[in-house]
This record gives structure tokens, sequence and C-alpha cells, in this order.
């Protein structure tokens, strides 16, 4: 796992804040994607941080062991098994707010809406359910798990927006980040384009992708602005 320093931490969340999680897919190859059914259950969307991992199983007593572990600006992954079992609540949401975590991600069962519907902290779940797992099973935090369909390990920036949940290799964070913020400027240059009364086609290498693939010759569809 690459160690990152505070600067570097610094720059990957300067860079996310300019960036979606839409041109993060299209530039990043080693990019990992959550599964669409963990949603945003809070009133903010915005992640980003390094991954602090919990795996528990209908008990809840592990993610207090990650948030009491967790350090500021970290997101606390929870690998719930998808189960529809509660494994976190209101509490858990004013213990990170208080401890200014990045965000907690629960692939299981989060409750206490009245609260966390309006919480500034972001908080994705897979299920709403009132009912709660048991407290009798402590669990290893910073472990390798699987949330949201994918393998996440401590160390592991995870980045959600309005779009949904990713997650990029620290080694490489750095460069894809900035290979998106080039992306969303080029699409920016469209959009002004676009506004103006130009086409697709003056955007976009349109004629010349499809004529090359009709061709059977090897083609991407790229930008011309």
């Amino acid at each position: 796992m690459a160690q990152l320093t505070a600067d570097d931490l610094a720059t990957i969340r300067r860079l996310a804040a300019t960036v979606d999680t839409t041109a993060l897919c299209d530039v990043a190859k080693d990019v990992k994607v959550m599964s669409p059914a963990l949603r945003c259950r809070s009133a903010n969307p915005m992640v980003c941080g390094p991954a602090l991992t919990v795996r528990c199983r209908d008990d809840f007593l592990g993610v207090i062991q990650a948030v009491e572990q967790a350090s500021p600006g970290q997101v606390v992954v929870v690998d719930g098994g998808g189960r529809e079992t509660a494994l976190a609540g209101e509490l858990f949401a004013r213990a990170a707010l208080a401890k200014a975590l990045a965000g907690i991600i629960v692939d299981g069962g989060y409750r206490d809406l009245r609260f966390v519907a309006a919480c500034e902290l972001p908080v994705y779940s897979r299920h709403v359910t009132p009912m709660a797992g048991t407290t009798v099973r402590p669990a290893r935090v910073g472990e390798t798990v699987s949330c949201g369909g994918v393998r996440v390990s401590a160390g592991d920036i995870v980045i959600a927006d309005h779009n949904g949940i990713v997650v990029l290799d620290p080694a490489t964070a750095i460069a894809s980040l900035g290979a998106a913020a080039e992306l969303m400027a080029a699409e920016a240059r469209v959009a002004e384009r676009l506004a103006a009364g130009a086409g697709l086609g003056d955007c976009l290498n349109v004629a010349e992708h499809a004529e090359r693939l009709a061709r059977g010759e090897p083609s991407t569809l790229r930008f011309t602005v």
C-alpha cells in the first residue's frame, strides 16, 4: 500500500473537489466502482478520503471500533455482507462528525434517517432498516474487505458524488485525478461550443471515427476542441 503524505492527501482532496466520478471512470484504468445499490442517505453525497475498513456480519461492534480508531479525513468503509441488518445510525454519524471523518459507507443497513437525512456527514448504505444488529463480535479493523462489490483495502482513496462511489489505488490517485481534471476542462470547452450553436460533430471526430470503424480499422472517439 502506498504511503501518502499530508501534501499528497491535500492534493487529492483539491483535485477531487474539481472533478466528477464520471470523469474518473473515463480516464482511470484501475478505478473500481461500487454498486449503485449503495445510496447516499444524508444531505451531502461528496466523499473524498482514505479508507479505514472493517468487516461485520449482523453485529455493529466492529463499526464502533472503526469509528473510534479513525482519524480526521478518513472514510469508514463497512463490509456488512449486503445484509439488511442496520450496522450504524444517528450516534455513529454524530461521532464521525465530531471527529471530522470524511464519511461512512456501509454495505448493509443504516437507520435513524430522521437525523441522518439532514446530516452533512456523507453516509451511504445498501439498506435502510430500523432493526439493529448485536454488539458481541469484536472485529479486526484495517483488513481488505468487499464493499459494494469491489475490494477495498485500508488506505485506498474513496471518492463519491451524485453519480456514485469509486475507489482509487493511492499510488495512482493523483495521476488519475489530474487526467480527470484535464478531461473535464475539455468537456467545458465542448459545452461552450454547444451553447454557441455548434453540434457534437463540430466538437468530436464523429465522422472520421465512424468511417474508420466501418473499414474495420481501430479508432477512438475524441474531442477536437
